[in-house]
């Protein structure tokens, strides 16, 4: 009796949470696709609001996902290198680098920004590219990036398959593509995916980084929230939840895998 209503009240309170949690996200969505919001979903519903959205902000969606792609690149090609370096040579100087490696996540996103304003800010052409919003990504994301894999390779007996493959006669770089990356792979996909996450999602340090030109989906967001009817900026919102929501989902199930192969 007693074990019953213990689960009961468990039940409740993760019930009450997801509510807490779903709720306002669903209301959000709702005044998205509702003709008037004020006069609730008795107006009718509407696909006109993200059809204003698409046609305001187009450019700043397909910017945030263009910019995230080229951070999962730019992660993938300086952090699994990074990664594989810090398995194969473990000790007290790997794990400085690795401290070092995630320090912009110790520091804000704003500071962080500003310290690239002040580095790079006036570097002609550079200040208003896109690509200087992706250093910024690239710095922020890229510690999720070296620990996911790190966390793969670290419970891999790694000196013993380069040995049996060097006996083979396989080369460094041969070692590394055959040996480590297909071992590697639940941890680069998971950090792959958190990376793409973080950077379509990432407000704080780009909204410094960012122009008028730059503006990304989530500086778009809060354009939209400060300058437009609330139907335009909760249709907005539901653009993000149905490029987002998809990624986590996938970000979850990659983790979970990873868990289970490093076990």
């Amino acid at each position: 009796m007693e074990y019953s209503r213990a689960k009961a009240l468990q039940l409740g309170v993760t019930l009450l949470t997801c509510a807490f949690l779903l709720v306002p996200a669903l209301q959000s969505v709702l005044a998205g696709v509702t003709r008037n919001y004020f006069i609730g979903i008795s107006s009718g519903f509407t696909l006109r609001w993200i059809a204003e959205v698409w046609e305001l902000y187009a450019h700043s969606i397909m910017l945030s996902i263009g910019i995230a792609f080229a951070c999962l690149v730019s992660t993938l090609v300086i952090g699994v290198p990074a990664a594989y370096g810090l398995a194969r040579n473990p000790g007290w100087f790997s794990r400085v680098l690795e401290e070092f490696i995630s320090l912009p996540l110790a520091v804000p996103g704003l500071a962080l920004a500003l310290a690239l304003l002040q580095l790079y800010g006036s570097v002609k052409g550079f200040r208003t590219s896109w690509t200087f919003v992706l250093v910024g990504h690239v710095l922020y994301t890229l510690p999720f990036m070296v620990r996911s894999v790190l966390a793969v390779l670290s419970v891999m007996d790694l000196k013993t398959l380069e040995e049996g493959a060097a006996s083979l006669g396989a080369t460094s770089w041969r070692r590394f593509w055959d040996i480590v990356v297909p071992n590697a792979m639940p941890g680069i996909l998971a950090g792959a995916l958190t990376v793409v996450t973080l950077s379509i999602g990432e407000f704080n340090l780009t909204w410094m980084l960012h122009t008028p030109y730059l503006k990304t989906l989530p500086v778009g967001l809060a354009d939209s929230y400060a300058s437009m009817r609330l139907e335009i900026a909760s249709a907005y919102t539901l653009i993000f939840f149905i490029i987002i929501v998809p990624l986590l989902m996938a970000m979850q199930w990659a983790s979970q895998r990873a868990q289970r192969i490093a076990a």
